[in-house]
């Protein structure tokens, strides 16, 4: 009952998405194609636009929750990991080239939990705003994400989210496996058992 319950409210929430189409549409609208983003690694100096761009597609994709988001804790957060420089962890942002915004990350780090031994690479965290949904940008995040596992020797990963995040459908489209309880309940987790079967699929 709670894996329906779940279905429905990821359905519910994915309805506030724009479409493919529409977002396109904006894009021409606003005088942009896909060649007007890049991604690149997130440094040091992105810590304002980053802890911004976390509080917006947050709220774009989770708005209906009563919990509010502290600013300042979320500033701390992000920059005690900026201060990690030898911890393995990574994060890659998509760039407006023009006017320098950011409109999406993936924030990765290594998995050594003893839960899920199977596992060595975990994606933290990705997220795109909502009018750059579906453009197949958050897609080349998890490409780049991946491709640094890889480089790094880590061939598996797992995700951990919410089981009524509208993303569950992307991370599915990536491959991504969910990971059950033992009572079979999903509580929003992906495994991806061998990224260099990803990477050949994908071509990256």
């Amino acid at each position: 009952m709670k894996n329906f319950t779940n279905s429905v409210l990821r359905f519910l929430l994915g309805l506030k998405r724009p479409s493919s189409s529409a977002n396109k549409s904006l894009l021409h609208k606003n005088g942009e194609t896909l060649s007007s983003f890049i991604i690149r690694e997130a440094v040091a100096k992105d810590l304002e636009d980053l802890v911004t761009l976390y509080i917006q597609t947050w709220y774009e994709t989770y708005g209906s929750s009563k919990h509010k988001l502290s600013r300042d804790y979320i500033h701390r957060h992000w920059k005690e990991f900026f201060s990690r420089t030898n911890e393995g962890w990574f994060c890659f942002v998509i760039e407006n080239i023009r006017t320098h915004q950011l409109i999406g990350y993936a924030k990765a780090k290594p998995y050594s939990s003893g839960d899920l031994p199977d596992y060595a690479g975990e994606l933290n965290k990705i997220y795109v705003l909502r009018n750059y949904q579906r453009l197949g940008l958050g897609a080349k995040l998890v490409e780049h994400v991946v491709r640094r596992f890889l480089d790094n020797g880590i061939h598996t990963m797992v995700l951990f989210g919410i089981p009524q995040n509208p993303s569950c459908g992307f991370h599915e489209a990536m491959g991504g496996k969910r990971l059950y309880a033992a009572n079979r309940q999903f509580h929003g987790g992906y495994g991806w058992k061998d990224l260099r079967e990803f990477a050949e699929r994908r071509l990256i």
